[in-house]
């Protein structure tokens, strides 16, 4: 039986990309991968501002210590550049269940293999390193984009939390839960390296 508490600070490997636990060695190149599309004015998302990003790691780093989960750098291989940052959250290690979110993505980079391959090397440490029961998506009921890529990652969407948040512009957000559990994850690991 697996009796570990809180997520170690692991890098992930894949073939494209690696996983690095956030520190503020990523943070010029952070702030370099949110500027490009301006991700911190899409609607629908809640990207932190390359001024707040010291705020962002802070809450991060402050997060890991507490148990709560591990942001990483995504960092694509053949550039060596921070594309971007996602993370395990909300993290319920007792239960065996925590919540991959907070991703983001810089412009010139979505709607390639980052996402696809970072999920899959999360998924994989969550299920077979971690052995969790159950890893959940969390999503603005607006953004139906992301609502579409973890659909596509294989998730199933169980519901729509109502006035489940509110985002920084003060907007109250209802939220669409997705989850994979560990009996489906066999086929979704399939699904997902057939994808890369």
């Amino acid at each position: 039986m697996n009796t570990q508490t809180h997520f170690e600070a692991v890098s992930l490997e894949g073939q494209h990309l690696r996983l690095e636990p956030i520190s503020y060695e990523h943070k010029d190149a952070l702030c370099e991968a949110i500027r490009d599309g301006e991700l911190w004015n899409i609607f629908v998302t809640s990207v932190p501002h390359p001024d707040t990003i010291n705020t962002f790691i802070d809450d991060a780093l402050r997060a890991h210590k507490n148990g709560d989960g591990l942001c990483f750098a995504t960092i694509d291989k053949a550039s060596n550049k921070v594309v971007g940052s996602t993370r395990f959250m909300h993290a319920d290690l007792a239960n065996k269940r925590c919540e991959i979110g907070f991703t983001f993505i810089a412009k010139s980079f979505q709607r390639t293999y980052i996402n696809t391959e970072a999920k899959r090397l999360m998924l994989g440490h969550a299920f077979e390193v971690l052995k969790l029961n159950r890893v959940e998506f969390l999503t603005d009921y607006l953004n139906t984009a992301s609502r579409d890529a973890i659909l596509r990652l294989g998730a199933v969407q169980e519901g729509v939390l109502r006035s489940h948040k509110v985002m920084p512009n003060g907007r109250i957000r209802d939220s669409v839960i997705f989850s994979i559990t560990n009996t489906e994850w066999p086929d979704v690991k399939a699904h997902l390296d057939s994808k890369l």
